[in-house]
């Protein structure tokens, strides 16, 4: 990861120039940075959780000052699943950071039709963080229609406290559930759970998942590891939830799967539903103070990336400031 001087974008119609005020350094970013994502070529400017402030515009959809987040997701808006309204599946979709310039940086340009306002109650801050929290709403969501009980009633097992995993911990709590398990190896990270997050909270190294325990589980790393540890975890006719792509691919007890009827469910980001319904969330506190997220210069994003690496932050979020 370096600094590099990029023009100003330019303006395209139906398109937006936004001057970002925040943006978040996601799992997926830290792929790239690893080397694990073909998608994501080396000179790429990352970077798709953001916030900010509308710069310029070539559509009526929006003004110039407006405050914005955004999702990520450029979709065609006429293909089977945008009809549906599960965008997050379009066919057709590219995706910002990843086929176009990304938001680590001082100006991004994005399709209008892929913003979202916030209001002026919400912290530019805390509007970077729908993106990952929409991952989790999305995940949570679609797992409640697949249990057999309602989630209160549940014990949940969430592997890998990373930003999805907090999140998720944290949104499970605002719903209700208090037999929330939190899997974690990094230290630090423990100890900000701890602190933020009231559940249990296991270190794999020193104990074991128990057998059979969960109800619902939510794989949030996506390793051969974790993904396994899931199956063993998950009770008779539970929900594992698979949402981390650590490793991309594995093999998973299938005789269990099978005769236990477990419900092994996958999922891919969120629809712009998930968002609009996660800016309200954020907006009432639903996922706590957010006094746990770390703020960093963007001119510091190579050194986090580094510190990421490492596991040397407690936070599962680090948001980069670029002014």
């Amino acid at each position: 990861m370096k600094i590099m001087d990029q023009p100003y974008p330019s303006l395209e119609a139906n398109e937006a120039i936004i001057k970002i005020e925040s943006v978040g350094i996601c799992g997926s970013d830290m792929h790239a940075f690893h080397g694990h994502d073909p998608r994501r070529k080396p000179g790429l400017v990352l970077g798709h959780e953001f916030s900010g402030t509308i710069e310029d515009l070539s559509s009526s959809l929006f003004s110039k000052g407006q405050r914005v987040t955004g999702n990520p997701l450029i979709t065609c808006g006429i293909c089977e699943y945008c009809r549906q309204g599960r965008n997050n599946l379009c066919e057709n979709r590219t995706m910002v950071g990843m086929t176009r310039p990304g938001a680590f940086a001082q100006y991004m340009s994005i399709p209008t039709s892929s913003l979202l306002a916030i209001p002026e109650s919400l912290s530019m801050d805390a509007a970077a963080l729908t993106e990952p929290a929409a991952t989790a709403v999305h995940a949570i969501n679609l797992s409640m229609r697949a249990l057999h009980r309602p989630i209160q009633e549940c014990r949940v097992l969430i592997l890998g406290g990373g930003a999805i995993g907090m999140l998720s911990a944290l949104l499970l709590r605002h719903y209700g559930v208090y037999g929330v398990t939190v899997v974690e190896v990094n230290p630090l990270r423990r100890q900000a759970i701890s602190q933020h997050v009231k559940c249990t909270i296991i270190n794999p190294i020193d104990e074991k998942i128990v057998e059979n325990a969960y109800e619902f589980v939510m794989d949030c790393v996506g390793s051969a590891v974790t993904r396994n540890s899931a199956m063993v975890a998950v009770r008779p006719g539970g929900v594992m939830m698979h949402v981390g792509l650590q490793d991309w691919s594995s093999e998973i007890d299938m005789r269990k799967l099978t005769l236990a009827e477990i419900t092994l469910l996958g999922t891919y980001t969120y629809s712009t539903v998930d968002l609009q319904a996660t800016v309200k969330l954020l907006e009432q506190h639903a996922f706590g103070d957010l006094s746990w997220v770390e703020k960093r210069s963007l001119d510091d994003g190579p050194e986090a990336f580094d510190d990421l690496h490492a596991g040397k932050t407690a936070s599962a979020k680090v948001l980069l400031k670029p002014f």
